[in-house]
């Protein structure tokens, strides 16, 4: 089953490449430039035809894809009469476009699984069903000891399999909600209605108090059972995007701090400690967290496609927005370079001169070759982390 998860990853990865890159292709071809391969991998051709201009094929290496648009500097040759199909011929939107349309296309999949996840399969949230009763209250955050007292849930009789209905008198409609009269009261009698067997009752409790962090809280010892539950369609949009912006701007943040985790990796990788699950994770270690997500016998079918999911839909956004950064060789570092031609010919025109020519990556190719390099070397570490010391998930 593992080897299963680890393979749907793979396809589910090579497809995410393959969109990224029509992006590219859709929007270079809408624009009148001219595209003469979109191949799947790299190295030897192993199967390609060829539709119109365009070469369509798989390369011997499933590491990623590529989709090549002609002229993209200057320099590069154009076949004669194709010379205003040259991308370094467009104008800046439209460079700017052809260049974000892959990440744009990330971020577009990272949605539609998120709304597949909301609308379609469902995510955990509490029900009224007990699941769990705690036979003390314990006095640090750890398991029980002889010296803490009994949890008011043991002491008032409630049992495993109770459903609660009510709180004071109160409906229970939305646990995450209701849960807070609890809570707030410590020390204070509590009337819990509750079904047992088909038949309702009410229990009289006393939530005992509990300080954490400084402040108090009601504890009465009961862990409530989780269920996956679909939200209506608006719901779902809804949570779509507030859960789309998270897991964006989490990326934002995990990259800004992956310098300062690289020492860890590295550490984990000589020494065999534990992996921080946390930490850095390459291709390879988010495969084999998949072939755990999917074959761990801790969650239900549902909820193992669920944690799958999410993954594909975090791995999506996060590629999304890596590739944006303005660097070269990255589809940011060449959107950089265009916006750098339209600051110059703005200052240009405000000094009533003609247009400069637009910057030659090619002259950029020290950069790129150093940029390259340290995300070569990156990979290797994360590459060897995995496999020596993959990471583990508590599932």
């Amino acid at each position: 089953m593992k080897i299963l998860g680890i393979l749907v990853f793979a396809i589910a990865l090579l497809l995410s490449v393959m969109i990224h890159e029509f992006g590219h292709y859709i929007t270079a071809k809408k624009y009148g430039m001219r595209v003469s391969e979109f191949f799947l991998g790299f190295g030897k051709r192993i199967w390609s035809f060829t539709k119109g201009e365009t070469e369509f094929g798989i390369k011997a290496i499933p590491a990623g894809g590529y989709c090549r648009i002609e002229g993209m500097t200057a320099t590069d040759e154009m076949p004669a009469g194709e010379e205003s199909r040259a991308f370094y011929k467009a104008n800046s939107g439209r460079k700017l476009v052809v260049l974000g349309a892959g990440s744009f296309l990330h971020f577009v999949i990272g949605f539609i699984i998120l709304l597949i996840i909301f609308a379609g399969v469902g995510t955990a949230k509490p029900t009224t069903t007990i699941s769990q009763i705690s036979p003390c209250v314990p006095q640090v955050n750890a398991a029980c000891v002889d010296t803490d007292p009994r949890s008011p849930a043991q002491l008032a009789g409630l049992q495993v399999g109770d459903v609660i209905t009510s709180l004071n008198g109160v409906e229970v409609n939305n646990w995450s909600k209701d849960v807070e009269v609890i809570r707030t009261s410590a020390g204070k009698e509590l009337l819990i209605g509750i079904q047992r067997n088909g038949v309702v009752q009410t229990i009289a409790v006393v939530p005992a108090t509990r300080i954490i962090d400084g402040k108090k809280y009601g504890f009465l010892g009961i862990v409530n059972e989780f269920q996956l539950v679909r939200d209506a369609p608006i719901t779902a949009v809804k949570n779509t995007f507030l859960v789309s912006w998270d897991f964006m701007t989490g990326s934002v943040k995990a990259i800004i701090s992956l310098p300062s985790k690289i020492p860890a990796l590295w550490g984990a990788t000589v020494s065999g400690t534990e992996r921080d699950p946390n930490g850095l994770v390459g291709i390879v270690g988010v495969a084999q967290v998949s072939g755990q997500a999917v074959s761990t016998e801790n969650l239900s079918a549902s909820e193992r496609i669920q944690t799958f999911l999410l993954i594909i839909a975090s791995l999506n956004f996060f590629v999304g927005i890596f590739n944006l950064l303005p660097i070269l060789p990255l589809d940011g570092g060449h959107m950089a370079v265009a916006i750098a031609d339209e600051i110059r010919a703005l200052f240009a025109r405000i000094r009533g001169k003609a247009r400069p020519q637009g910057i030659n990556v090619n002259k950029l190719a020290p950069i790129t070759v150093v940029v390259f390099a340290l995300l070569a070397a990156l990979t290797v570490l994360l590459l060897a982390a995995d496999i020596l010391n993959p990471v583990q998930l508590n599932l």
